[in-house]
């Protein structure tokens, strides 16, 4: 029987996985986290493809079928290139799936004035990928990209509550707020925002909605297998968690009580 893969360049996917297990807490799952070569938000298209078809081929040597890349540079660089080049190559039931599409699919219905921003690396706002997906789906939404680079180096060193972020905080919210005054959602585009929504929600003025990937994704993934049986019925169901890095086992654990809120074993993986 399988489990279910999550993959992140470093700790943010672990938002994405915790809010998974919570909603979907009897299958088995496997978390990998490439922190040795993180961060990937500033690499280009071609490494983070490469990094993160490494990183899949791991999980899918681990026992995984189904993969979750729970990072939006993978998903905006990686994913549809590992869905149609290399997928069709090894094995038709395999499956990766991404962040990007289940919060867009989520945009329509929460704004109201149809101006939208986004909040994410500068890799994610440089693709552009929110923006093409959100036109595919919505094309009346007018959307709006803010890269903000300091955000995930004060979540990974643990400064997220800190005063210092605050400063980070109100300047990027300033900048896109002032750069489309009728946005009234805000995608949180990385998946380490998350441990900065007080802080976030603190700077936004009243009417505007924050908008999170993980109880989206969740949601998202439990409708993918209610429609796909066939994928659903090999899932082993024996709630059993691995957590695996390409770095320290020890400042992997440490980092991670931040946003699981509870001690965990970690196993070192090269990937290659």
């Amino acid at each position: 029987m399988d489990a279910i893969g999550i993959f992140d360049s470093g700790y943010g996917g672990l938002t994405i996985f915790h809010r998974i297990q919570e909603a979907l807490p009897q299958y088995n799952y496997i978390y990998l986290g490439d922190n040795a070569r993180a961060p990937y938000g500033t690499r280009s298209f071609e490494v983070v493809y490469r990094f993160t078809r490494q990183a899949v081929m791991s999980l899918f040597d681990q026992g995984c079928r189904l993969i979750i890349l729970a990072c939006n540079t993978a998903s905006a660089k990686a994913l549809r290139s590992i869905q149609q080049k290399d997928l069709p190559l090894l094995d038709a039931s395999l499956r990766v799936l991404g962040v990007i599409r289940p919060t867009v699919e989520a945009i329509d219905g929460v704004s109201r004035s149809k101006h939208v921003g986004v909040l994410a690396t500068t890799g994610t706002i440089a693709s552009e990928s929110y923006t093409l997906e959100i036109n595919r789906l919505f094309p009346h939404i007018t959307v709006t990209g803010e890269a903000c680079p300091m955000w995930v180096p004060l979540v990974e060193n643990n400064e997220f509550a800190s005063p210092g972020a605050d400063y980070f905080v109100k300047k990027h919210i300033r900048n896109i707020l002032a750069a489309d005054p009728a946005i009234d959602t805000l995608i949180l585009g990385c998946t380490h925002y998350p441990l900065l929504t007080d802080k976030i929600r603190a700077a936004l003025p009243p009417g505007v909605t924050l908008l999170t990937q993980g109880e989206r994704v969740a949601k998202s993934l439990a409708n993918y297998l209610d429609r796909h049986p066939e994928i659903n019925e090999r899932l082993a169901r024996e709630a059993t968690r691995r957590f695996l890095t390409t770095e320290s086992v020890d400042k992997f654990a440490e980092a991670a009580s931040a946003f699981l809120h509870q001690p965990i074993e970690v196993e070192h993986i090269c990937i290659h």
